[in-house]
């Protein structure tokens, strides 16, 4: 049953987080290997690949990486300001069934605000609007269980070219490498 357009959502925390990677097997090695975040979905087109690693119940945290782009590098220790610093790419706000993300839908729409139709990515649906000083938000649901271990699970994997690590995950159930990092002490740029 949805909820009345006036009610308030009854968010479930945070569907994904999108961040931008330019290497996503060494970013897949990482979140799945190093932090023991399971791969639960893919994402590949032309032009993106896009990763989702679980993090909680029904929440991950994503990447994109864009095909031809050459990024900008830089890092810097948490909670130092740096005004590169600004942009990451979506929020994307968790709903837990579709009849809540159609009730958000209708919600926006009365409140004047842009929104767009719900989109099918084939393991979540999602609504996309913005907030007013522009920062790009997403509203989705699951729609598939995003258990791991379940590396050809229809209708979540749909990179058809996937990097090196998910094909290692496909094949064994384990990856043969992982990245090595280290603290940033300084504000680094290419």
């Amino acid at each position: 049953m949805s909820n009345p357009p006036s009610d308030r959502p009854t968010w479930s925390g945070v569907n994904h987080l999108a961040l931008v990677t330019d290497d996503m097997d060494a970013t897949t090695r990482f979140w799945h290997g190093v932090l023991g975040a399971p791969l639960v979905a893919t994402i590949g087109t032309d032009t993106f690949r896009h990763y989702f690693f679980k993090v909680g119940e029904g929440q991950t945290i994503a990447f994109f990486e864009y095909t031809g782009v050459q990024l900008e590098h830089w890092s810097k220790p948490a909670g130092i300001p740096f005004p590169r610093a600004s942009q990451f790419d979506h929020l994307s706000l968790n709903l837990p069934d579709e009849d809540a993300l159609e009730a958000l839908r209708t919600r926006l729409i009365d409140h004047d605000c842009e929104v767009t139709e719900v989109v099918d990515h084939g393991f979540i649906r999602s609504v996309y609007f913005s907030d007013p000083s522009g920062i790009a938000l997403e509203a989705s649901c699951w729609t598939t269980d995003i258990g791991p271990d379940d590396y050809e699970a229809p209708g979540r994997f749909h990179d058809a070219e996937p990097v090196a690590a998910v094909r290692e995950l496909i094949t064994d159930g384990e990856l043969t490498s992982t990245p090595r990092t280290h603290l940033v002490d300084d504000i680094v740029t290419d």
